[in-house]
């Protein structure tokens, strides 16, 4: 691209947040070159923005201390790891392997456990954040999230990618973290871009450009491809994207039914998904893998307690409550067990939670075996609705009132404000060994 050309392109430095003039390496304005240049920056408006290792990056903002040390958070051992930040990967450590496994590759990292209200706190204000740009604001995980910014000139006077790089901006000085953010014309794209500018970074990528851009990938980094796919993929001669891009789409069904459109539109960067608002939620869940095997039932039904409050707290967070319980069992042989019950009333309340998975797992512990992870799921979600009246136990109210007590006291003074007897013998448990 020449330098006449280059000067024609709409260019936005993400330190003044404005799109500014000129072919130079560094912007007229403030001399800084986080420049980002692309024809369609005054036009893209689908956006995909991603915190860079999250639950690591808080930990680092806490602990100042720490932000040239690799740093982990997940479980002890036998756990996996949560995320780790950027020094770590450098190492091999990647999310969800093993722990073992990650301090095997990185013997020197500082290992977190995770403090999930912490980092909700933080992902609630990221969020207002986005929200003040546009209503349209799909969550995807606690971390990113897809942005649709279509009309939003009219109301906010500046492009799409400007206020983009506002709220990157934003974002770090009033949050203390950093993110990457992917401008495109799709979910898909938009995904692809954010992720090939980490951390840090502002991809803008358009459909157009895609072919080409996506050609000499392995069929694997297409968001869709799994590894089961990607293996038969690569087993039927697919190695790159370009490889399915010269094949036509009827080829592509008649060899993988539906699986065949999802691989042409992704290989030519189609997709046709709207960024939704509420998307329904299935299930939340909590689990926990113990250090060491356990068959000790009164450990266990601490242990499933503990799981019933975070799993209670997660539905709470999301303004749900659910009908189905499930509890998760793993035993010392790897086995999987699930138990389900339904409830004639939905909740989300830990004590209910509790419970009905204690008799599930009192006749499991009746086996004698050992374990080595517990898990409390609820499903069949809907809004909550707040507490249900219960003629037959009048007990149920009063229970409900003093967790919604604890609840208050913990959001005021501090997720240790109100501990119950079973956390307090866990945690005393947990200090001695």
């Amino acid at each position: 691209m020449n330098r006449e050309r280059t000067s024609a392109v709409p260019t936005l430095c993400r330190d003044c947040a404005e799109i500014v003039g000129g072919a130079d390496a560094s912007c007229g304005r403030c001399g800084r070159q986080r420049l980002v240049r692309h024809d369609g920056l005054e036009s893209l408006s689908i956006a995909h923005i991603d915190c860079d290792a999250f639950f690591a990056a808080i930990e680092k903002r806490d602990q100042p201390e720490l932000r040239a040390q690799p740093v982990i958070v997940g479980g002890h051992e036998r756990g996996v790891v949560s995320t780790c930040c950027y020094i770590a990967r450098l190492s091999g450590v990647r999310a969800a392997m093993p722990m073992f496994k990650a301090l095997k590759a990185c013997p020197e990292a500082v290992v977190l456990r995770p403090d999930f209200e912490r980092y909700r706190r933080a992902a609630e204000a990221i969020r207002q954040k986005m929200l003040a740009l546009t209503p349209v604001v799909q969550p995807v995980s606690i971390d990113e999230a897809y942005l649709d910014l279509s009309g939003t000139r009219a109301l906010h006077g500046v492009t799409p990618a400007v206020l983009l790089a506002r709220l990157a901006r934003d974002i770090e000085q009033d949050i203390g973290i950093t993110v990457s953010i992917g401008l495109a014309d799709n979910r898909f794209l938009a995904k692809t871009a954010s992720e090939m500018d980490k951390p840090r970074g502002f991809c803008a990528l358009s459909r157009e450009q895609a072919p080409g851009l996506l050609a000499d990938y392995p069929v694997g980094f297409l968001h869709g491809v799994g590894p089961k796919l990607a293996e038969t993929l690569r087993g039927d001669g697919f190695v790159c994207v370009a490889d399915l891009q010269r094949v036509g789409l009827k080829s592509l069904i008649s060899r993988y039914g539906e699986s065949g459109l999802l691989l042409h539109e992704r290989a030519n960067g189609i997709d046709r998904r709207p960024v939704t608002v509420g998307r329904a939620r299935k299930s939340v869940s909590s689990e926990t893998t113990f250090g060491e095997d356990i068959g000790d039932p009164r450990l266990m039904e601490d242990l499933l307690w503990q799981v019933c409050e975070k799993t209670a707290w997660r539905a709470k967070s999301a303004g749900v409550e659910g009908s189905v319980v499930t509890l998760k069992l793993k035993s010392s042989s790897f086995r999987t067990l699930t138990r389900r019950t339904t409830l004639s009333d939905p909740t989300q309340l830990a004590g209910t939670l509790f419970r009905t998975a204690r008799p599930m797992l009192t006749r499991e512990l009746a086996s004698g075996r050992r374990w080595r992870l517990v898990g409390l799921g609820l499903s069949a979600l809907s809004p909550a609705q707040g507490d249900r009246v219960d003629l037959v136990d009048p007990s149920v109210a009063k229970r409900a009132a003093a967790e919604r007590a604890s609840d208050s006291a913990r959001e005021k003074f501090g997720q240790d404000a109100v501990r119950s007897g079973r956390s307090m013998r866990l945690a005393g448990r947990q200090r001695k060994g």
